[in-house]
């Protein structure tokens, strides 16, 4: 489905419902053999079960248009899509729906039945699964889809080479739908969709050239050769455009100025680069990887901890779907032969996961704060593909069993502590609350990223790779410490400070976390007890709002009642406001030093200027942060060090075996690995480098 539905979704915001009045018939994903793929079509012990995905598929028999038409309709007219949405009935069967209100007169959907978004990936899910194992049905399954893609993109007039998004299940066009997406007409400009559908016509032209089928695979290139005409006239002519945003410098040449949009796009450009398809897309893949590139942000320590952000328009905001950023840099280094993209791939990949992890895993939004903490199948492949990519190029062991504790997620590791993939099935579940509570629908795009990660999985080799093979076996989450937040208007607000709580919490870039901030006039102060649960020192990052303006004032942090420990955070060193939708940034700030747990921190403003200061929250975390998943076999736990010196930490692994410790850098390299005998229940001392991480395992 359309990100801008999804951004919504981040913000907390209202969404359609999706009625069952007028779906298309009910037919559940069998878990029964005549469902199932023969054994020569799928690894007998693979992860990968593609019945809810062919569940969701869909035939099509659209009339030609002007502008709209794709290889032999006329001899061929039954096109494939797939269908946006499952809902889960109470059978445990699965109904399948569109996006937006039906109307019963019609039959159409207010956006749509199929939509682009999905049939691009789920083509990817195919060509991917027929690289794996041969399947001849499912490299007539991606056909289908991309002969349907193809119908969708505008192939003459002032937009050629952009794509409808929506389609009534009758084949009718959907070019604006209700609720709007952007552009509208979605074939109109650059969007998402198009970006998936270089996507997916680059592994395409791969595949069904390495296939021999050359006569689909020269339409394929077509096709993909008009899609860039779009990229190049619409978003790649001001290549080499800088702009700015609170200060900072950045790319003007992304496709909807994001750098998770245009990944995907080099996902297929590369792709197609590979398998011969010439200067052009080269050109095009050099172009956004540089991009997106320009978008890393942070370091070991700062936030977002190296991450490659995804839009260009906020300097405060990182999500998880759609996170694609490290994975098109690893491939663009690869087929480019340009090592820095790797580089930057790898600084997000390793440098950045580890929080994430031991903060609570792949949340849909960090705004700076963990504030949206839903976790969707997207994210959490994206996370995946990016740290099994990363490694495989980069020289990087320590990747690999950072993706085994990512992929848990779906056996789980995550809030509810069920697995919310079923390999009988190939049934992803929509999403996981942060109170634990699932989301049992499995729609296109939750189904399509769950099988991208297993295909990913179920493609490794080697031993490193089988370590993050058999992420099933550890769904146990017996400890996790990482990522707090100490919300300002919470803590104790002294003289001229009062909360405020905005209208709206989102500011268009950004949004305050649990809604509210702290506004701090000359001598306002607060203050927080730290959380005392922590084995070792804290840190800490007040999350404030900067301004463009050096008579905006500061606040002076102090950690119990030690003078000599403060440190100042200057509110007025944010830049020009520029393409961001609202003035000043909020930013965490990382102060010096370590913290004791139990103790108190302290903010006092001074020199306040014209308005008040605004402090939303302030981010703290042990100074070894920790993950401890476990399983009938195995327990593994990750040990961060966010500090930049040496700590020692303790930890329990459950199990019985002797007590493996590997510890690595900040890029990932290995430093070295010691195994001892730990008696059960007793914990091991593990002495953690400075921004670097510790794995420890042990067999049940």
């Amino acid at each position: 489905m359309s990100v801008p539905r999804r951004r919504l979704l981040a913000l907390g915001a209202a969404v359609p419902a999706f009625p069952v009045l007028g779906a298309a018939p009910a037919r559940a994903a069998s878990t029964g053999a005549a469902r199932r793929r023969a054994l020569t079509e799928s690894p007998a012990e693979g992860l990968t079960e593609l019945a809810h995905l062919d569940f969701l598929g869909d035939t099509v028999e659209p009339q030609p248009l002007p502008g709209h038409d794709t290889y032999r309709l006329r001899e061929e007219p039954a096109l494939g899509t797939l269908w946006t949405y499952a809902e889960r009935q109470q059978d445990g069967s699965y109904r399948r729906i569109g996006g937006g209100t039906y109307d019963p007169e019609t039959g159409h959907y207010g956006q749509g039945a199929f939509n682009a978004d999905d049939m691009t990936r789920a083509a990817v899910v195919y060509l991917r699964h027929w690289s794996l194992t041969g399947s001849a049905s499912s490299l007539r399954s991606a056909r289908g889809l991309l002969r349907g893609v193809c119908y969708l993109q505008t192939t003459e007039g002032p937009h050629a080479g952009n794509v409808v998004l929506w389609q009534q299940s009758d084949g009718t066009l959907t070019r604006s739908a209700s609720p709007p997406e952007k552009p509208d007409p979605s074939d109109s400009g650059p969007s998402y969709w198009l970006a998936r559908t270089i996507w997916a016509l680059g592994e395409g032209f791969e595949a069904f050239r390495r296939a021999g089928d050359r006569a689909f695979a020269a339409f394929l290139r077509d096709r993909l050769e008009l899609a860039l005409t779009a990229l190049e006239r619409d978003v790649l002519t001001r290549y080499g455009t800088w702009l700015t945003a609170d200060g900072r410098s950045v790319p003007g040449w992304l496709i909807t100025r994001g750098a998770d949009a245009s990944s995907e796009a080099v996902l297929g450009l590369t792709a197609y680069a590979r398998a011969g398809g010439g200067a052009r897309a080269r050109r095009a893949a050099a172009q956004l990887a540089e991009g997106i590139a320009a978008l890393a942000s942070g370091g070991p320590g700062r936030w977002p901890y190296g991450a490659v952000l995804p839009s260009a328009e906020s300097v405060s905001q990182w999500h998880a779907w759609a996170a694609q950023m490290p994975t098109a840099l690893a491939a663009a280094a690869d087929v480019l032969g340009r090592r820095e993209l790797l580089d930057t791939a790898l600084a997000d990949a390793a440098g950045f996961t580890p929080e994430l992890l031991t903060a609570g895993g792949c949340d849909n939004g960090w705004l700076p704060a963990p504030v949206d903490r839903n976790q969707i199948a997207y994210g959490v492949d994206s996370r995946l593909r990016a740290l099994l990519a990363v490694a495989r190029a980069g020289g990087a062991p320590g990747l690999y069993p950072l993706a085994a504790l990512t992929a848990a997620w779906y056996f789980g590791a995550n809030a509810a502590g069920e697995a919310v993939y079923d390999p009988k099935t190939g049934v992803t579940f929509d999403g996981v609350a942060p109170d634990g509570k699932i989301n049992r629908n499995s729609g296109a795009e939750s189904t399509i990223h769950g099988l991208l990660s297993m295909l990913a999985l179920d493609s490794l080799t080697g031993g490193g790779a089988r370590t993050a093979a058999a992420p099933h076996g550890l769904g146990g989450v017996p400890e996790r410490d990482g990522l707090r937040v100490l919300e300002a208007e919470k803590g104790e607000l002294t003289g001229a400070a009062e909360e405020v709580r905005p209208d709206s919490a989102w500011t268009g870039e950004s949004q305050y976390s649990d809604g509210a901030y702290a506004a701090l006039g000359d001598g306002g102060g607060v203050s927080w007890t730290l959380p005392d649960e922590a084995d070792g020192p804290l840190l800490a990052s007040p999350v404030v709002n900067l301004v463009a303006d050096r008579a905006a004032g500061a606040t002076r942090w102090q950690a119990g009642a030690r003078t000599a420990s403060t440190a100042r955070v200057d509110h007025g060193t944010g830049g020009e406001q520029g393409i961001t939708p609202a003035p000043g940034a909020l930013t965490p700030v990382a102060l010096p030093g370590t913290f004791a747990p139990g103790g108190t921190l302290r903010a006092r403003a001074e020199d306040v200027g014209r308005h008040p200061l605004r402090v939303d929250a302030v981010l703290v975390r042990p100074a070894v942060a920790r993950l401890v998943l476990s399983g009938p076999q195995r327990s593994l736990a990750l040990l961060h060090n966010g500090d930049g010196r040496p700590h020692t930490a303790r930890v329990t692994v459950p199990g019985q075996g002797p007590v493996t410790v590997e510890l690595y850098d900040v890029r990932a390299r290995a430093l070295g690995s010691r195994t001892a005998t730990v008696a059960a229940g007793q914990q091991a001392q593990v002495t953690v480098p400075a921004h670097g991480f510790a794995v420890v395992r042990r067999d049940a």
